[in-house]
């Protein structure tokens, strides 16, 4: 199992143990992370699951699709580190990843 850190926006973490191959919405929503809505349920056709990902982590994570990119302009105060976690699949690698809740979602 892969661990990931969810900070809300007024800074409570949730550590989670994800499956390699789910997404790091799903485990939001699995898990209770408050802020995350994902109100298209993970098809990339919305922006209610946009986090913020860790400075340290976002080479890792890789930048976002042009589908992705094109959601986001529906985000609220989209940043460079900004993804939408229906588009982020746990693998090995992203052991430790964290990342943000804005404050509120598009």
């Amino acid at each position: 199992m892969t661990k990931l850190s969810y900070i809300s926006h007024d800074g409570t973490r949730f550590d989670v143990e994800a499956e390699n191959g789910s997404t790091v919405m799903e485990n939001a929503i699995r898990n209770a992370v408050p802020g995350i809505e994902a109100e298209c349920g993970g098809a990339c056709a919305c922006a209610t699951c946009h986090v913020y990902v860790d400075e340290a982590w976002t080479a890792l994570v890789g930048e976002p699709e042009a589908m992705e990119e094109d959601m986001l302009d529906f985000a609220y105060d989209v940043r460079p580190n900004s993804r939408l976690s229906c588009q982020i699949k746990v693998r090995d690698e992203l052991d430790g990843l964290v990342v943000t809740v804005p404050e509120r979602q598009g």
